[in-house]
């Protein structure tokens, strides 16, 4: 089978939708068919392309088994409503160039990732020249979240031309998958016929992530006592994630020497928040750290944070939650009732705690019930890591897709 990816997040980015899309194309390599990707230079969630890729050169690597073709595009430092945009358009310009250097080898797959939704039309017009199969995944939806998160404003008529548009393009996909039911159900409402929507959720390298109860490196690194309660939040630091809460459940427990938040990650927001936590002792802020650690970095908490605003929470299933799950990890997680996190609380009792999101008196609430529940040390979530075990296992996940893949083109 020749497959080709599109997307604007691949790897080596270590989070988010570029480790998955790096992890579906080492999978499908390593199966022995020849895969091309388009994307852009790793950019996220930093916001900075570093050497030796270039902002504005086009340039071809092999990577993972596949040849990857880079575009070049504008990443805003700061990225606000208008940069971001911008930066979302370049991408789609430039890599209109790169997707169309590919017509010759007429793939038999053609699957484009969402975001970017500016890179749709592009997909289609490529398939209706070379004959391929065109398969919609969606990671997140981005013109809902940008609607659902205010960015565009109150504009009833644009909203109203974005759908439309929105659901003419996705009704010309094959295939329309995403990583939730919730989400899946959306799809539906937008026009995409059921018998074209597929189900595939991010997943986890259960041999990779397990977990590892009393592990101390990281309390030692980051001289956190053995009975401290630690609530780790792990991510990117955007706006969706409506992280201020956190600063202010420690603000609260600022005169609990036991009680301690640890936020680990990079991204837009990341000096405005360190700017609010200022003052507080009990809150500390760390880079993204290397793969190979995440069993530790998963250790380290006695109960992870999964924090979204409303408006995103039934968008987005957040990548996190996968890792939490595989290391066997508690969570707080902020969604609403009827949400793909909802759903999932609701679905999954005793796995997570629920409540509102930007309901920061329910938050703090929620974290006081679960410090007075703990002992010095959290045990494993044994129902955590069973759910991670049956659904979301990285090699059960993927062999499912490349048996999609290959009944969708008729080479099963």
């Amino acid at each position: 089978m020749k497959f080709l990816l599109y997307g604007i997040n691949f790897a080596p980015e270590l989070t988010g939708i570029g480790k998955y899309s790096g992890e579906m194309v080492e999978f499908l390599s390593s199966k022995g068919h020849e895969v091309t990707v388009v994307t852009a230079p790793p950019y996220y969630p930093e916001w900075e392309i570093k050497a030796p890729y270039k902002k504005w050169l086009y340039q071809k690597e092999n990577l993972h088994g596949a040849t990857v073709i880079r575009c070049p595009m504008y990443v805003p430092s700061h990225p606000r409503t208008l940069t971001r945009l911008v930066h979302l358009v370049d991408f789609a310009l430039s890599s209109f160039f790169g997707l169309f250097s590919q017509v010759r080898k007429k793939p038999d797959v053609i699957m484009v990732v969402e975001p970017t939704f500016f890179c749709v039309p592009a997909t289609l017009l490529f398939a209706k020249m070379t004959g391929a199969k065109t398969w919609l995944h969606i990671q997140d939806f981005e013109i809902d979240a940008m609607f659902g998160l205010g960015m565009a404003g109150g504009a009833g008529f644009l909203k109203r031309i974005a759908y439309a548009v929105e659901s003419w393009l996705l009704k010309r996909f094959d295939v329309v998958s995403s990583i939730s039911h919730s989400m899946l159900k959306r799809a539906e409402t937008k026009g995409v016929d059921a018998a074209r929507l597929r189900f595939l959720p991010n997943w986890a390298d259960m041999e990779m992530i397990k977990p590892m109860p009393g592990n101390q490196y990281y309390r030692n690194l980051w001289q956190l006592r053995d009975d401290d309660i630690v609530l780790l939040y792990s991510g990117n630091i955007g706006k969706k994630q409506g992280l201020e809460m956190i600063i202010e459940a420690a603000r609260h427990f600022a005169q609990n020497d036991r009680v301690k938040f640890v936020i680990v990650g990079d991204g837009a927001h990341k000096a405005e928040l360190q700017q609010q936590a200022e003052g507080l002792f009990n809150i500390q802020f760390h880079p993204l750290q290397p793969y190979e650690n995440l069993s530790r970095l998963m250790a380290v908490a006695d109960i992870h944070l999964v924090v979204q605003k409303a408006g995103a929470a039934d968008l987005v299933l957040p990548s996190k939650l996968t890792t939490i799950l595989a290391a066997g990890g508690y969570s707080i997680i902020t969604a609403d009732n009827g949400t793909a996190l909802g759903d999932f609380c609701e679905a999954n009792p005793g796995i997570a705690w629920r409540v509102a999101p930007e309901d920061t008196e329910a938050f703090i609430s929620m974290i006081q019930q679960t410090v007075d529940g703990q002992g010095s040390r959290a045990e494993v979530n044994a129902l955590a890591r069973a759910y991670a075990e049956k659904n979301i296992e990285r090699k059960a996940v993927l062999g499912r897709l490349e048996c999609d893949l290959l009944a969708f083109t008729g080479e099963q």
